[in-house]
């Protein structure tokens, strides 16, 4: 892979900072005026640090890779699906549609079809600056990369000779180390917690708890999302449907304060029956607006496009091709013509916390995990699943596209994640000075 920086280098500070501006207000532009003071929040926690910057600004990275010479990218392996906005920390637990607790890629949001190599260009990158904030050499940092990368090319050969993607599972019985740790803390929680958490008991029946980031909805919008929420029923696969008295609706709220990568995007809690009358096993579902997904802004591809009724219908349909047993209550709806993906908000989801993980001996065996699951989600969704839109097997396409030999691949991938890093760390300072001198348009408050 070429050097997509070598463009960026020959900029000036100043070309690069209004460089940075103007892909942020092409990203974000409809929903900075909707909601000014949601991301008024979203560019102040990117500011914070590189690697949050790096976090609320895939549409820059995407930008970067427009037009960037791809080796490893063919018809093939320039289309398969991708998570989109892979970085460390969106990996972590789930409860699949078999009752089995997986660790897994967890966020689906940015999900579209491009190379296979952006979701691990951009996960090695967030690894260099995470392990930058903790002081770890140079040296070490490539290490830990390239672990990540021999880890994920071993499991798609594994996959390309034994094809048993489907059936692969990060699990308590697969796991050791760190990654089980986080698997039997999530076997801790409870529905009934996260129920205490966002309900109360009234006369004898649980509705949402007024508080912060909840709002009570009005008649007709009330309406509105009940709507919405009988036309997602349809959409759930009849192999994930529940029994008849599952689904009934008891409360719906206006939800806010969803993190770097939703910001100002209208979300719904919706409360409803589940498999009993017993008010401990009632679901708690999340209906969002789904977002313009980063990667499809530089794949000019008309049959992708197609494909998907709307941004939230994308969403279900990618996660579902990327988890091969995704969440039985996954689907999608719209509400006033604007798409809306729905998920359940599960107890047993749990992310990856990194701020215990601070030697490389720690580290490596993490990002070996992190190979693997990468690898099972890009090579699980090929022919053998329910998408059409790729019609090979995925493990084939990559095995064949990086060689016999991997060691020009890693090292590529490992010396692209050190100079982004580098990079990232430098346009997080444009950004911070950008948005504090009041360069971002659409953002800035009116107070003094």
């Amino acid at each position: 892979m070429n050097d997509p920086m070598t463009r960026v280098r020959e900029r000036s500070g100043e070309q690069r900072r209004a460089e940075i501006v103007d892909v942020l207000v092409d990203a974000f532009e409809d929903l900075m005026r909707a909601d000014a003071s949601a991301f008024r929040k979203k560019f102040r926690k990117m500011a914070a640090d590189p690697f949050r910057f790096y976090r609320g600004a895939a549409c820059l990275f995407y930008n970067d890779m427009a037009g960037a010479e791809d080796p490893w990218a063919d018809e093939r392996t320039g289309r398969v699906w991708i998570q989109g906005d892979l970085h460390a920390e969106n990996f972590g637990t789930y409860m699949d549609s078999s009752g089995v607790l997986v660790f897994d890629v967890n966020d689906f949001d940015e999900a579209y079809l491009g190379s296979f190599t952006w979701d691990l260009t951009r996960l090695v990158a967030s690894v260099a600056l995470i392990a930058w904030t903790k002081a770890i050499s140079d040296a070490d940092i490539e290490r830990l990369i390239e672990a990540y990368i021999r880890a994920y090319v071993r499991q798609v050969r594994h996959f390309a000779e034994h094809p048993d993607d489907e059936k692969f599972k990060l699990q308590l019985d697969t796991t050791d180390g760190l990654i089980h740790d986080v698997l039997l803390r999530a076997r801790l929680n409870t529905r009934v917690e996260l129920l205490d958490n966002l309900t109360s008991i009234e006369d004898y029946e649980r509705r949402f708890r007024l508080g912060p980031g909840v709002r009570e909805l009005d008649e007709r919008e009330h309406e509105a999302a009940c709507a919405a929420f009988e036309n997602y029923l349809d959409t759930i696969p009849k192999n994930k449907r529940f029994g008849s008295i599952t689904y009934v609706v008891k409360s719906i709220v206006g939800r806010q304060g969803f993190g770097i990568g939703s910001a100002g995007l209208p979300a719904y809690n919706v409360l409803v029956e589940g498999r009993s009358q017993a008010l401990e096993n009632d679901v708690v579902l999340s209906m969002k607006q789904g977002n313009v997904a980063a990667p499809s802004r530089v794949v000019p591809d008309e049959r992708i496009h197609r494909y998907f009724l709307h941004h939230g219908h994308r969403t279900a349909v990618s996660q579902r091709a990327l988890q091969a047993h995704a969440d039985p209550w996954l689907g999608y709806t719209e509400m006033n013509g604007t798409g809306f993906v729905v998920s359940e908000l599960s107890p047993y989801v749990s992310d990856l916390d990194w701020s215990d993980l601070t030697e490389p001996a720690d580290i490596a065996p993490v990002l070996e995990y992190l190979g693997r699951a990468t690898a099972k989600m890009h090579c699980v969704a090929d022919a053998e699943s329910e998408q059409t839109l790729v019609a090979f097997q995925s493990e084939d396409a990559i095995t064949s596209a990086i060689g016999p030999d991997e060691t020009e691949f890693v090292r590529s991938m490992v010396e692209f994640g050190m100079r982004y890093a580098v990079q990232t760390r430098e346009d997080h300072r444009l950004f911070v000075n950008a948005f504090r001198n009041g360069e971002i348009p659409g953002v800035q408050s009116s107070e003094p």
